[in-house]
């Protein structure tokens, strides 16, 4: 029995209550105080008078998987279904309603509604989008929650913004993930038949055309072969007519389409206008010229009136067996081959060479093999020299010639190219430098030292004599830079002069510049490089030619050679000396110094330079004091921190991130070097590092 609510029979509801907070019920929008939490509880989640209770979660279970959001779990994952709605139509006899079908997309990842119809042929309606994607709301009182999966089923209505649609399909993706979901879908549904597009239909198929209609297709030709070209050259023999000779012509033929057009190949001089072409592009008839038809004997389809009035009202059909018809033959690929001749309105063309697209294309597809050229130009007649007059000794030879080609006179014109890839280029001089001396018995002059420099970008050359001290002739500009040609040759007459190249300059030969003998007993290491490189150019350079002259040289003396390697190598080390090499070369006679040193530099047994460690902080420390970098007691404490197991050593790869985080001044070469010379199994002492390349407490004497 109930006790009533009598003065101390009343029970205190807020006795065991752990929340007391209040819903946020009230707000502003826009500077305007309004209720904006109406269907929110009331103190402590209890709820206020009319309002239900609502499930916080859904009546699917959750399944096993991934814990990821579902922005991530079901991306690019979406519902379709097949759907319609009934729309009334009012003050229209024809119909009273319609039925528009619509696609309904479901994003899973953010049970957003999208609501598309597809287009309708004359429907009249604008269709598209009906719906934009966007989370949609139940319909009132429900109307603070939105659609989600548990409301999508085949059968199901959904109202969307007061629009009913019926769902009567989906998709095979749609179906599996409800299935997985637990749902049973519902079998499929009919929609119904719209009355309108009924007679619409009805009133389609009852029409006739208004005239009769034969449909060719030429687009699959024009697809498939669309600038795809024949090409055939090929000559009309118009030598029976007056003033007639043999004109070259060029036959091309469209596959797109099957027209033909010819140009003609008018030579320089001939006295013809060059016409832009010979036969415009059209198809040719094999039988022309032909006669003019009458107006409306030629026509593209047979029309047979069968019953009724003429014009307006009768009934016409086409004339399937063509009995009127006048029929036309023209070329077709199949009739061009190398021989054939071609009627061009008149004209025999006669087809000599083809392109090799065109012997592709007719290998493919008549499987033809054979493609021989038919000669048709008669052979060329040899070219009598046009004898120059000699070279009269003003200004060089080649600007004389230049003004025997022409009334106007136009200057040589010089190896642009060749400027351009031979320049200089960064660190790339091409620029060959040689040391000679001059081949005499003046002992004034033979002891004089001269450096020649050969530019490869215009073949010059020029001459620098290093000043010596008590030589009694002053140094300098020896020879200015020009090209210099090679001695015993004629100067007044009609070839031209040879000049001294690069393959004429190496160690060992005697050259001539400007009646001084010269020997060139060395060059730089540029030069040597160069000429290895480009072993093609230079013969002295390339070490297959020379290995094949000293397996010749040394065919019958094997037994010697032997012997003298090994009286050179007492201590069986595999190698020798130069000197006894050279000597050994040079006694043979027949290599020249250049080709010697080739040898010994391709076989040269080089030991790794050991790099000095006070050079290497002496630049380091310098780099180091211009750029100002003073901040080693930092760069200590960040090395120490990164060594947790304070071993005092860090890996190279470390140290060199943290000295690049503090913008080290040294260059990546620089670095790599320090770092490698004190590692120690991969590991550097950062201490000692540091401690060395603080220039302020540990500074080592400057290097030149």
């Amino acid at each position: 029995m109930a006790l009533p609510y009598l003065p101390g029979n009343s029970f205190n509801k807020s006795l065991g209550k752990e929340k007391f907070h209040k819903s946020h019920h009230f707000d502003y929008c826009n500077d305007v105080s309004m209720l904006v939490g109406e269907q929110r509880p009331g103190i402590g989640g209890e709820l206020l008078l009319g309002q239900k209770k609502r499930s916080k979660h859904s009546v699917f279970p959750k399944g096993e998987g991934s814990n990821a959001p579902a922005w991530v779990s079901f991306d690019r994952q979406v519902l379709c279904f097949q759907a319609y709605f009934q729309e009334a139509v009012h003050e229209k006899r024809e119909e009273q309603y319609r039925i528009r079908g619509c696609k309904i997309y479901f994003y899973l990842e953010d049970d957003s509604i999208q609501v598309i119809e597809p287009q309708v042929k004359n429907s009249g309606i604008p269709q598209g989008t009906l719906i934009r994607r966007h989370r949609i709301p139940i319909p009132a009182p429900h109307d603070d929650e939105y659609y989600t999966v548990e409301h999508f089923n085949v059968g199901n209505e959904l109202v969307l913004y007061g629009r009913k649609f019926k769902l009567t399909d989906c998709d095979a993706f749609t179906k599996n993930f409800l299935r997985k979901l637990g749902v049973r879908v519902n079998t499929p549904e009919t929609v119904p038949k719209d009355p309108y597009c009924n007679l619409r239909n009805e009133m389609e198929e009852s029409m006739q055309a208004l005239r009769p209609y034969e449909r060719t297709d030429t687009l699959k030709q024009f697809l498939d072969h669309d600038r795809h070209v024949l090409r055939f050259d090929c000559y009309w023999d118009d030598a029976d007519s007056m003033f007639g000779d043999t004109r070259e012509m060029v036959l091309h033929y469209f596959l797109a389409d099957d027209t033909i057009e010819i140009r003609e190949v008018i030579p320089p001089n001939a006295g013809r206008d060059a016409v832009p072409v010979f036969l415009k592009r059209a198809r040719l008839p094999k039988s022309a010229p032909l006669p003019l038809r009458q107006p409306g004997e030629k026509t593209d389809r047979t029309v047979l009136n069968v019953f009724g009035p003429m014009g307006h009202g009768g009934r016409y059909i086409l004339d399937s067996l063509k009995t009127g018809a006048v029929y036309e033959d023209f070329y077709t690929s199949a009739d061009l081959v190398i021989g054939a001749v071609v009627n061009v309105w008149g004209r025999k063309l006669v087809l000599c060479d083809c392109d090799n697209f065109t012997k592709e294309y007719y290998k493919t597809k008549f499987g033809l093999d054979e493609f021989k050229a038919l000669k048709y130009k008669a052979d060329p007649e040899m070219k009598v020299p046009r004898p120059m007059p000699p070279y009269n000794g003003f200004g060089s030879e080649e600007d004389s010639l230049c003004s025997c080609m022409g009334l106007i006179p136009k200057p040589p014109q010089r190896d642009f190219i060749k400027f351009m890839e031979k320049d200089r280029h960064g660190l790339e001089s091409n620029v060959l430098r040689f040391v000679a001396y001059m081949a005499t018995d003046n002992p004034i002059d033979k002891d004089r030292k001269f450096i020649v420099s050969y530019f490869l970008s215009d073949d010059t050359i020029s001459f620098f004599e290093p000043p010596q001290r008590n030589s009694g002739i002053i140094g300098g500009k020896f020879l200015e830079r020009g090209r210099i040609k090679k001695s015993n040759q004629e100067l007044f007459k009609s070839e031209m002069s040879e000049y001294i190249t690069a393959a004429d300059l190496f160690v060992g030969a005697k050259v001539v510049f400007n009646n001084f003998d010269f020997v060139i007993t060395d060059a730089d290491e540029y030069a040597f490089r160069y000429v290895e490189q480009h072993a093609d150019e230079f013969p002295h350079a390339n070490m297959a030619f020379v290995l094949e002259k000293l397996r010749k040289a040394t065919k019958d003396k094997a037994k010697d050679v032997k012997e003298f390697f090994v009286l050179n190598d007492p201590d069986n080390s595999g190698t020798i000396r130069y000197e006894s090499l050279r000597n050994m070369l040079a006694q043979m006679g027949t290599f020249s110094e250049h080709e010697i040193m080739t040898v010994g530099r391709h076989y040269a047994h080089r030991e790794p330079e050991e790099v000095d460690m006070t050079l290497i902080l002496a630049v380091a420390q310098e780099k180091l004091k211009k750029k100002n970098f003073e901040d080693f007691v930092r760069l200590q404490e960040a090395l120490s921190y990164e060594d947790a197991s304070n071993s005092g050593k860090l890996p190279a790869g470390e140290l060199r991130t943290i000295c690049r985080a503090f913008k080290f001044p040294l260059s990546e070469d620089v670095l790599q070097l320090l770092m490698k010379k004190m590692s120690d199994g991969g590991c550097v002492d950062y201490k000692d590092f540091v401690s060395k390349l603080n220039w302020r407490e540990n500074p080592v004497e400057a290097i030149q």
